[in-house]
């Protein structure tokens, strides 16, 4: 008996985790409303930009979590059985598919309350969750 290796062509739910560490990294999951704006806000960036959502979510200028340098990074290796990191695995399912309205008022940029970066200074933020600013 002769046995055939079958690969999965599909990448989506690769895709899905690789998007829910992001956001899992970035939020810790702290809210459910917190994940959704967070993962409405990549998807705000990959329309605005025009450019595809695994681009996005590979920048470290954007996420600093993808930095090994950084205090975020540990969280990437999130147990994939975490509580939070599921909720954000079915929050970035959602997002994919299209079921998830944008949570975050258009916004394409986020920083933490406690750091105000230099691009901020002279801009207003759209909405304040759980501490992440979200930016037009």
């Amino acid at each position: 008996m002769q046995l055939t290796l079958i690969k999965n062509t599909d990448t989506s739910a690769t895709l899905t985790y690789r998007i829910a560490r992001i956001v899992y990294a970035h939020t810790c999951a702290k809210s459910l409303p917190l994940v959704e704006a967070f993962s409405s806000m990549i998807q705000n960036m990959s329309n605005k930009y025009g450019v595809d959502i695994l681009q996005i979510i590979s920048d470290k200028n954007i996420f600093d979590a993808l930095d090994s340098r950084s205090p975020r990074n540990s969280y990437m290796n999130v147990s994939a059985d975490n509580r939070g990191f599921q909720m954000c695995v079915r929050t970035v399912h959602r997002m994919l598919m299209g079921g998830l309205p944008d949570c975050c008022n258009g916004a394409t940029q986020f920083h933490y309350c406690d750091v105000i970066p230099d691009w901020a200074v002279a801009r207003g933020y759209i909405a304040d969750i759980d501490g992440v600013l979200f930016y037009l």
